[in-house]
């Protein structure tokens, strides 16, 4: 169960010059949602109809029909994931500090308000686990049976993480940037730490959120700051960010040379039961289609069916959407919506005309500008880690 309090402290910080604020960067308790549309989900504040994988550590997934709203996912409804039980349950923003040291020329401390005075930036960006969908793995891998909605899409608020690092001065041999956050390991369980290279770091689109959608970042999704590495997987996306270390070695720690490995083979893929294969850390997200008005089931023979759903193009923008009604022999475009940049979703749609009666298999698939495309063949690993192969549904006309 989460029990929120965050301490009043710093009042009201402007985000933007429209005069939003951070509403209580405040916080003297949090009021409980007079109902939730899934039992026991009121033990999780600014959460409503989620899809609850597990209570401790918090796994929390978004029902496929929220994509169906908009491109944009609303924070109440975006996905949580944590890896240890021991997650920061307030934050006391007047003492909060983000932590900058290891090799740099000089190491830092800085308030909420520090970093709220630097320049700000903003981009759109899918947020997905490393394991979304990974229940469609067969055979059955371990881990949190994840249907498609361990991802998320929002507007986000922040500074470069370059521009925090320039402050602090990168010496000459670093080569990677490892960041850890308020969560706590059990015993002697390795700290959760993630790494970048020195030039991913660098790079000017890392960014330090510390608002999404408009809004301050929900406790459960990062409070008071969380990495957005976009076009990566949330792995690196470390939330209630507090410590930043310049590295001037690769990182050998646990969360980077033992956890989210994947095979080295074309699309992570390996036969099932592989065990002694090729790995390397899991990064860029691949492109991906959904269906998101219809599950399958019943339709009208005859009559024309309305499709419509999202794509994200993985580590860079989506080219184009295509659906098959004869088992992917032939493909067509669909209607792309407005593109809110490379790494946000897109939507699409399209009517198709009335099919025969009998059972029909519909097939969507992504191309990213970068030319990479769906493929409808299955892939495994004994991970469960960066599913993208075709969505179908199946539909019975009648």
């Amino acid at each position: 169960m989460v029990d929120v309090a965050r301490r009043e402290a710093l009042g009201a910080l402007a985000l933007g010059g429209a005069g939003l604020a951070l509403p209580g960067l405040a916080l003297a308790g949090w009021a409980r949602p007079a109902e939730a549309a899934t039992p026991g989900l009121a033990d999780f504040p600014e959460k409503r109809g989620m899809i609850i994988r597990r209570v401790r550590a918090p796994l929390l997934e978004t029902p496929l029909e929220v994509f169906d709203q908009g491109v944009i996912t609303p924070n109440d409804r975006f996905f949580v994931r944590w890896h240890y039980d021991d997650i920061p349950l307030s934050v006391d923003v007047a003492t909060f500090r983000l932590r900058v040291g290891g090799r740099v020329s000089t190491p830092m401390s800085l308030s909420l308000a520090d970093i709220l005075k630097m320049p700000r930036v903003e981009m759109t960006a899918v947020n997905q686990c490393s394991g979304n969908s990974r229940s469609a793995f067969a055979p059955r891998v371990p881990g949190a049976q994840w249907a498609d909605g361990a991802m998320g899409n929002a507007v986000w608020t922040g500074v470069r993480l370059k521009d925090v690092l320039a402050r602090a001065g990168v010496k000459p041999g670093a080569v990677a940037v490892r960041l850890s956050g308020l969560d706590r390991p059990p015993g002697d369980a390795p700290w959760y730490a993630k790494s970048l290279d020195i030039d991913h770091a660098l790079d000017g689109e890392v960014m330090i959120a510390f608002a999404m959608n408009g809004q301050q970042l929900p406790l459960l999704n990062g409070f008071p700051l969380r990495i957005v590495a976009p076009g990566w997987f949330s792995t690196y996306w470390i939330k209630a960010l507090d410590r930043i270390e310049v590295l001037d070695a690769p990182d050998t720690g646990y969360w980077m040379a033992k956890a989210y490995q994947i095979p080295t083979a074309p699309r992570a893929n390996v036969p099932p039961g592989a065990h002694d294969f090729a790995k390397q850390p899991i990064s860029q997200m691949a492109p991906r289609a959904f269906i998101t008005n219809r599950a399958g089931g019943a339709i009208g023979a005859g009559k024309p069916i309305a499709l419509r759903g999202i794509a994200l193009g993985g580590d860079t923008g989506v080219a184009k959407v295509e659906l098959s009604l004869d088992q992917g022999r032939q493909w067509q475009s669909t209607r792309l919506g407005r593109d809110h940049g490379r790494y946000s979703f897109r939507s699409w749609d399209m009517t198709v005309p009335g099919l025969a009666r009998g059972r029909h298999i519909i097939m969507v698939r992504a191309t990213n500008t970068a030319g990479e495309t769906q493929r409808a063949d299955t892939i495994w690993n004994p991970s469960g880690y960066r599913l993208n192969t075709i969505q179908t549904i199946a539909v019975d006309a009648t």
